[in-house]
């Protein structure tokens, strides 16, 4: 029994809820800001009405018809009443029909913006109308306003929502059936009809509604993913500016280091041996260093990436120069043109470069002889680091293991792991350069680099 009592209670708050909702506190969606055109009305834009605002024209239209609906209303109603008798047809009588047919009207050209309340308005104006209606006419509505009932009916909707479209369903039938219970069949046809292909409208709009939304989020989705991946690849080019910085000033420094701490016992003649040793673990903790530099690099580059400038320049090519024959190379420095015709953002690749060609000289040919020649032309800046074969040790000293000593540059088969030669290409190639490294046939490497100038315009006039 309890349960029974309980579906009986579901069953009628199911009934009133939508019927409370479409007669007092339901509400319709606001209308669209700019609704689009239909595909079927696409071709007025030919005629100019279809660059107007969609929205504004319905309205317009509304007006005609619920101005034509307020003026054939009152007349059929004032033809159907003159045929009752030569007494109808009074002032009063007119007036109220006038109040009928505004009652059908008025309800039409609030449709576009209030068509919940334009509902109400109708519901009521046929409920209090239609027997005054009945008695003149044969048919028990009035026509203008069966056709307004109908265009509410499919705003009604497509701008509300489920449960307040089946509570004006429910008000509405049963108002057609209790006015007239012979038509009540077909008037609940005419009522279904519209609301079913609002209904359906509306589910499409709104699907139509979810799927702009999830493109636009998917569109921002991507922007975020792009965003980051923007971040993530200027990180990438961080790191591979640091690895760059790192190879080209620390290994460098490293490297001389070592080279010296080799070189000091071949250029006496008697060193101690206490010295030796002490010279061997300089150099060694200065190999370990350069191979902890190995490791970092690993871990710090990227397959692609690029450097910013650092601040060495053309200005310290002497330096650089003096610094590697401190270090036990006898370098000879050649110089040709003027330093003056190297465009912006050349001098650091040209002082890199020639780091690297001592760098790897010191590094695999200690104590030999290195040329290095630079040649600034209109076309092309061309590099050469040249070294001769390393000397011989002294009778009685074995040559250094370089076992445990990391690679700065490819060996001429291109096998080596280093960073030194790749380097000095990706520098050269940033500039559209060519770089060409290899063995000379008396035993020695050779380095040579060209970087092509462009040419500024000509202006005209100019001789």
């Amino acid at each position: 029994m309890a349960s029974e009592t309980t579906g009986f209670g579901e069953t009628v708050r199911m009934i009133v809820r939508p019927v409370a909702a479409a007669a007092l506190t339901g509400r319709a969606d606001p209308p669209p800001a700019d609704r689009p055109w239909p595909a079927g009305l696409r071709w007025t834009r030919y005629l100019g009405i279809g660059r107007l605002r969609f929205g504004a024209v319905m309205q317009l239209v509304d007006l005609g018809i619920a101005t034509a609906v307020l003026f054939g209303s009152f007349a059929v109603l004032q033809n159907e009443s003159k045929r009752m008798g030569p007494h109808t047809g009074s002032p009063g009588q007119a007036f109220l029909f006038f109040l009928i047919a505004l009652g059908a009207a008025v309800p039409l050209a609030l449709r576009q913006r209030h068509p919940l309340a334009a509902w109400r308005i109708i519901a009521l104006a046929i409920a209090l109308g239609t027997p005054e209606v009945h008695r003149w006419m044969t048919t028990p509505y009035l026509p203008g306003a069966a056709v307004a009932a109908v265009m509410i009916l499919y705003s009604v909707a497509v701008r509300c929502s489920r449960d307040i479209t089946v509570g004006v369903a429910l008000i509405s039938i049963g108002g057609a059936i209790a006015l007239s219970p012979r038509s009540g069949a077909g008037a609940g046809a005419l009522i279904l009809l519209p609301l079913l292909v609002g209904f359906v409208v509306r589910q499409r709009e709104t699907a139509r509604r979810d799927l702009l939304e999830r493109e636009e989020s998917t569109r921002r989705e991507l922007a975020e993913q792009e965003r980051r991946h923007r971040d993530a690849e200027a990180v990438l080019t961080e790191r591979q500016r640091i690895a760059r910085e790192l190879h080209d000033v620390v290994a460098h420094h490293m490297s001389m280091i070592a080279i010296q701490a080799e070189a000091a016992p071949y250029k006496v003649d008697d060193v101690p041996e206490e010295t030796r040793k002490d010279l061997a673990e300089i150099r060694g903790t200065a190999l370990d260093a350069l191979n902890e530099l190995r490791r970092i690099l690993g871990v710090l580059r990227s397959e692609d990436g690029a450097e910013t400038a650092p601040q060495p320049s053309l200005d310290r090519l002497d330096e650089l120069v003096s610094g590697a024959r401190q270090a036990g190379l006898t370098v000879t420095f050649e110089e040709k043109g003027e330093r003056g015709r190297v465009p912006p953002g050349y001098g650091l690749t040209i002082y890199r470069i020639v780091q690297e060609g001592l760098s790897n000289a010191m590094r695999h040919a200690p104590g030999a002889e290195v040329a290095v020649a630079v040649s600034y032309a209109d076309d092309a800046v061309r590099i050469a680091v040249i070294n001769d074969p390393p000397p011989a040790p002294p009778p009685g000293v074995d040559a250094p293991d370089r076992a445990d000593e990391p690679d700065g540059v490819d060996p001429p088969d291109g096998a080596g792991g280093g960073h030194g030669l790749i380097g000095m290409r990706e520098r050269a190639a940033m500039l559209g350069g060519e770089l060409d490294a290899g063995p000379t046939p008396e035993g020695g490497y050779a380095v040579r680099v060209t970087l092509p100038v462009e040419k500024p315009p000509v202006e005209k006039g100019t001789p």
